[in-house]
């Protein structure tokens, strides 16, 4: 190619002309075997209109939403060939069989089998690999037999020769056979169209429209044209690399650029000419350089079933990216294009792209790259070993500061530049053409964030310490002052960044974004950019441009213009995430239309800032499960399920044509809170009864967010809250109520029974109580009778023992007189009869036991308690004892003892103390109390 060709190539992403060494590719995203847990080998692929993606596998039908993969498997459970998405039907063609695919009224997707109908004319060992839809039909194609479907029934189509490729072109369908050539598919039967030696023994991948004529893709012979019944090569660039890495599949795109996947090197992506403008294979970033099948959705974006792996492709993109896999690259950190090269700075040092796209190494450069900069027509290189000017083969050291961070032109003077380093300030001047060096002896900190406020003041920041404002002098010669601004109005000291926005100095803060106002000399908010650009987003290109790149803290890129508001591109792909430089991020501006990402191993070129397709799709509803259990989706109106209560619901959802995002959920009694959904499953446990209206949506990484899907749920209120349970309840209540009535009516019975009882009981206690009392009063009145009595019989008794005392005496004195008078009586024996008569009719001995067993008897036992209380006393003290207890006095004891009255009293003295009575306690009382 010419040098204007090359320059050309370079301003529209650098369309390369070798296949094998290029390194350009567009965006990439694969699927590893760990992610869609399957077989390793994928035959085909489709997509469905509504985005669905669909791959033959070696373990059956693999389905994408764009979120999750799933696995559904033959009846046989043999693997899938081949696989055509015709609307919502997915047709798929395996060994001795072939049918299809759809979703039943529950949402599930079902196999109907095909080839059971005609079970009688499958060959043995007979696998379907190829399926087309010619206008109203379904073709199936085996290397032996071609199947016709028209929704009714299967027709067969036999060939003498092995059968290659199906090819749809307008309403002719072409059928390539191995050594029969290409034939015509009329009236369901196979016409000759066009035969060549030169086809023999070829494999026809595919017949194409290309402008006038057909292009026929082969094999190993590269490609032709057929127009008039003439071949012809055509000449594509390409045709030595399909040859050489056996085609195997190939496409066309809408604008004409062509696909090429092969057996052994991956894709090759071309202009419409067969000019080469991408190779991706294993070398830039595909899992595997073996095509099995590729298919293009309508926004041209191509999937690839590999052998070993899945992979998307956006050719529809205009940014494109550099991958290096061989890891020797390292993490860019800045690119520039200088004098028609791409130089490329990394943590291994400076690399530069050769003419074929390949990286060179530039000699001397080893060890960290911070900054390349354009200073006249020169390339500045700021170095972790000093600053070094670069040439096409030259890398020549002018500073020995290290730690180049950034350098920039002091305003209104020329050839003066101020560079930020690990040690401070350094400033460049250019005299005489040559560059002389001079650090300034203040503000020695290091200063990766340099701007000019004006032609002698310049903000820095330190990575701990905050901002400073450094004043230089006329000369430059010197700093004059370094004052930091750590006290006056910095929301925080750590990690600030510093920039020149529309004249204004602006601070980057972990609290959002302020500026510096010289009228206060204090830094304070800045709400504009807090507004414009995001209070947690920074600058990671140029400040001194309309157009910014901006990171934000979710981990997206976007771009944002002052000039408008324009929607601009955004960068949200999980895998670029992934590779982003932490804190060093960075977009070079190449030319004026063209950026570049700094990557880990790579970078980025962007060509269109313009908003790429970020809209998301609405969520789809696939399928609404209770407990488990799918249900009848074509019975739901209006998005409406009833369900009962203690059952959890489980909504499946999908937004296929939706890239990087994920499910968001709200229910509606719990105000405007989201939840996150972990899959494209939601499950809804212990739901309390009533009705909720829950929302879907599906969220991009970049904060986009979709149409809402709303589903309109009546949980059922559990059965003992329903017209049952208080019917239920009601029946309760009432038999309750009749029970109440009944036990009340018992209680009452037994209460009145009890009352009865306890009254005839209380009236017999009455009455005993009555009796009791009656019968104490009889017995107080027997008791006062008989005291009276045996006062009376005491009496008595003393009565009774005086006058036998009396007698006695009488009878003495009458017995003294006759012996006295013993010489008076005639008769001796009449005086002795008469003297024996007196002697029997005194009877002394016995009188006091007589006595004594009669006063017992009277007095209850009274001398045998007062023996037990008193054994020491004698018979003459239980006498004069009885006396008194007979309430006799001293005179009348003292005959009955025949001693005198005061020998009565002296008895009674002693016997007091025989007693122990105390002085005041008269002898009587006592034993009139005696117990």
């Amino acid at each position: 190619m010419t040098k204007h060709l090359k320059i050309l190539s370079i301003l529209f992403f650098y369309i390369f002309i070798t296949a094998v060494n290029a390194q350009f590719s567009p965006s990439l995203k694969n699927y590893m075997l760990a992610e869609y847990k399957a077989g390793n080998q994928n035959w085909d692929i489709t997509r469905t209109e509504n985005g669905k993606v669909y791959v033959a596998n070696n373990s059956g039908l693999l389905e994408y939403n764009a979120l999750v993969w799933k696995l559904y498997q033959l009846p046989n459970k043999t693997t899938v060939r081949s696989v055509l998405a015709v609307d919502d039907i997915i047709y798929t063609g395996s060994f001795e069989e072939f049918g299809f695919w759809e979703r039943d009224h529950f949402g599930i997707l079902k196999y109907q089998s095909l080839s059971d109908t005609i079970l009688n004319k499958i060959s043995p060992n007979e696998e379907i690999w190829s399926i087309v839809k010619y206008k109203d039909k379904i073709i199936f194609r085996s290397f032996l037999n071609i199947y016709i479907y028209d929704y009714k029934s299967i027709t067969q189509l036999k060939s003498d020769s092995i059968l290659i490729s199906l090819s749809a072109i307008d309403d002719d369908l072409y059928v390539s056979t191995l050594n029969g050539g290409v034939f015509l598919l009329k009236d369901n039967k196979l016409a000759p169209f066009y035969s060549n030696d030169l086809l023999l023994d070829t494999k026809i991948i595919s017949i194409n429209k290309y402008e006038d004529k057909l292009l026929l893709m082969t094999s190993l012979k590269g490609s032709f044209f057929l127009k008039k019944g003439k071949l012809i090569p055509t000449g594509f660039e390409i045709n030595e690399a399909i040859k050489l890495h056996q085609l195997n599949d190939f496409s066309i795109l809408k604008n004409g650029e062509m696909v090429f996947g092969t057996i052994k090197d991956g894709v090759f992506l071309t202009d419409h000419l067969g000019n080469l403008k991408f190779h991706i294979s294993k070398e830039n970033g595909l899992l595997n350089n073996t095509v099995l099948g590729q298919a293009l959705d309508d926004s041209d974006n191509l999937w690839l079933g590999l052998d070993n792996g899945i992979a998307h492709i956006e050719l529809s993109s205009s940014n494109y990216f550099f991958n290096d896999v061989s890891g020797k690259l390292g993490a860019v950190y800045d690119i520039i294009e200088y004098k028609d090269v791409i130089y490329i700075g990394t943590n291994t040092g400076l690399f530069k792209l050769d003419a074929n796209d390949q990286l060179v190494f530039i000699e001397g450069s080893q060890g960290q790259v911070w900054d390349l900069t354009i200073i006249g027509d020169e390339l500045f290189c700021g170095h972790n070993e000093g600053t070094f000017l670069v040439d096409t083969n030259t890398f020549k050291k002018i500073s020995n500061f290290t730690g180049g961070w950034t350098i920039k032109k002091v305003p209104e003077r020329n050839d003066t530049y101020i560079q930020g380093t690990y040690s401070g300030l350094v400033k460049f001047e250019k005299k005489n053409g040559e560059w002389t060096v001079k650090q300034f002896d203040k503000a020695l900190i290091p200063s990766r964030f340099l701007v000019f406020e004006n032609s002698y003041t310049a903000w820095v920041a330190h990575e701990t310490k905050g901002v400073y404002k450094i004043q230089f002098d006329e000369d430059y010669e010197t700093i004059r002052s370094v004052e930091n601004y750590e006290k006056k109005g910095i929301s925080s000291n750590y990690n600030i960044r510093v920039y020149n926005i529309k004249n204004n100095i602006s601070f980057k803060t972990s609290e959002g974004w302020q500026k510096y106002e010289p009228i206060l000399d204090s830094i304070i908010p800045y709400k504009l950019l807090n507004n414009k650009l995001g209070k947690h987003s920074y600058i990671i290109s140029e400040d001194d441009t309309n157009l910014f790149a901006l990171k934000n803290n979710h981990g997206f890129i976007n771009f944002k213009s002052f000039s408008n508001d324009d929607e601009l591109l955004i960068l949200s792909d999980d895998q670029l995430k992934n590779r982003y430089i932490i804190g060093y991020e960075n977009v070079s501006k190449v030319n004026d239309s063209a950026y570049a990402l700094n990557l880990d191993n790579g970078f980025m070129m962007i060509n269109n800032t313009t908003a790429s397709n970020n809209r998301l799709q609405k969520p789809k509803i696939e399928v609404i499960s209770v407990d488990g259990i799918p249900i009848d989706i074509s019975k739901i109106k209006n998005n409406e399920v009833r369900f009962n209560f203690n059952e959890n619901i489980t909504v499946a959802l999908s937004s296929s044509k939706s890239l990087n995002h994920y499910f968001e959920y709200k229910i509606s009694n719990t105000g405007n809170l989201w939840y996150k959904a972990e899959n494209d499953k939601i499950e809804f446990p212990n739901l309390k009864d009533g009705e909720y209206t829950i929302s879907f949506r599906a969220k991009g990484n970049s904060g986009n967010i979709s149409t809402v899907q709303n589903l309109h749920i009546d949980v059922l209120p559990p059965w003992y809250r329903d017209t049952f349970g208080f019917l239920l309840y009601a029946i309760i209540a009432l038999l309750i109520i009749v029970l109440l009535y009944v036990l009340q009516n018992k209680k009452i019975a037994k209460e009145q029974r009890l009352i009865k009882i306890k009254y005839q009981k209380e009236q017999e206690k009455l009455l005993r109580e009555k009796t009791l009392e009656n019968e104490k009063q009889i017995v107080e009145f027997k008791n006062e009778s008989l005291q009276k009595e045996i006062k009376l019989k005491s009496k008595q008794l003393a009565n009774n023992a005086m006058a036998l005392v009396k007698k006695n005496e009488i009878l003495e004195e009458i017995k003294k007189d006759l012996m006295g008078h013993k010489e008076g009586f005639n008769s001796q024996y009449n005086f002795k009869k008469l003297l024996k008569k007196l002697d029997n009719s005194i009877v002394l001995k016995d009188e006091w036991a007589v006595f004594e067993n009669n006063f017992s008897q009277v007095h209850d036992e009274f001398f045998e308690i007062l023996k037990t209380k008193h054994p020491k006393l004698t018979p003459k003290d239980l006498k004069i004892c009885a006396y008194i207890k007979m309430n006799l006095s001293s005179k009348e004891i003292a005959p009955l003892m025949n001693i005198s009255h005061r020998g009565v009293e002296t008895h009674r003295y002693r016997l007091k103390k025989k007693l122990n009575l105390e002085n005041d306690i008269s002898i009587t009382d006592y034993l009139l109390n005696i117990k």
